[in-house]
């Protein structure tokens, strides 16, 4: 198997704060970042067409980009799309490749955070109606009290670029009001939707101080580097040259303006069109 970059994927731009962390933590690896813009934003579309869309994806990763790893660093894609193509698609398709998803590294750690017990979860529509997280974070923490919130109108305001608006502070105050109203006990939120650290010193200014935020790309960033650890054969074939690349399937510019608040700086990208 030739040595080649890890693949990670997200629907828009928000999968490029998970990439910026893995980035810091494994700077000599290289890296090819996939977003589907052309038909983001996944979050209200249905489970057979996250999984489809998905899929063609991450087939374009591995039989045009040559990756033999595969991040889904959306937490849409990771709810409603994973676990068919690990178990339904690897084995038939891709027996030595493997895709790996944002929703069970964050699930094994996340109720280390909180001291009460009850924690919170922050994400769009699709994610939270999945109920991935209440099932994947009851295997690891079955005493802890999960509620959720799905946070209409967060993922625009980041990528309109309405992050310090009137607007941003009544829609996050808004929503974090009415999780803490379902349970007054959370001390812990996790924030399951890349987009969502963008709002980060909004979300704090609205928080009592006993709660704090967690978002995921330290958390995956993380996990990435323990998978490799512990398979050793996959850490063998991805390359090391320290070469990040960037495809779109929406425009260039348009991805390379919104892009570098995610990322933390600028990039450069290619136009990738799906058949």
């Amino acid at each position: 198997m030739k040595a080649s970059p890890i693949g990670v994927f997200d629907s828009g731009y928000g999968g490029l704060t998970i990439l910026s962390e893995m980035v810091k933590i494994l700077p000599q690896y290289d890296f090819i970042y996939l977003g589907d813009n052309a038909r983001a934003p996944y979050g209200d579309k249905s489970f057979e067409t996250v999984y489809q869309q998905t899929l063609q994806c991450v087939k374009w990763f591995f039989d045009e980009a040559g990756c033999n790893l595969v991040i889904l660093a959306c937490n849409t894609a990771s709810a409603k799309a994973l676990r068919t193509i690990q178990q339904n698609d690897l084995p038939l398709l891709y027996p030595d490749k493997r895709v790996l998803g944002v929703i069970r590294p964050t699930a094994e750690i996340i109720g280390t955070f909180s001291q009460t017990k009850h924690i919170g979860v922050l994400g769009t529509a699709g994610t939270i109606s999945s109920m991935s997280y209440l099932i994947e974070m009851g295997k690891f923490f079955p005493d802890c009290t999960v509620s959720q919130e799905a946070c209409q109108g967060w993922v625009s305001l980041v990528e309109e670029n309405k992050v310090h608006t009137a607007e941003a502070d009544e829609l996050v105050n808004q929503h974090l009001h009415a999780i803490l109203q379902k349970d007054p006990e959370i001390d812990t939120l996790l924030l399951a939707c890349t987009h969502y650290p963008l709002l980060m010193d909004t979300i704090s200014k609205h928080l009592p101080p006993q709660v704090k935020a967690i978002s995921q790309g330290e958390i995956v960033a993380n996990s990435l580097v323990d998978y490799l650890n512990r398979h050793p054969e996959m850490n063998a074939n991805c390359s090391k040259t320290a070469e990040l690349r960037f495809f779109t399937t929406g425009n260039e510019e348009d991805f390379n303006n919104h892009a570098s608040q995610f990322f933390g700086k600028k990039l450069l990208s290619e136009h990738l069109e799906l058949p």
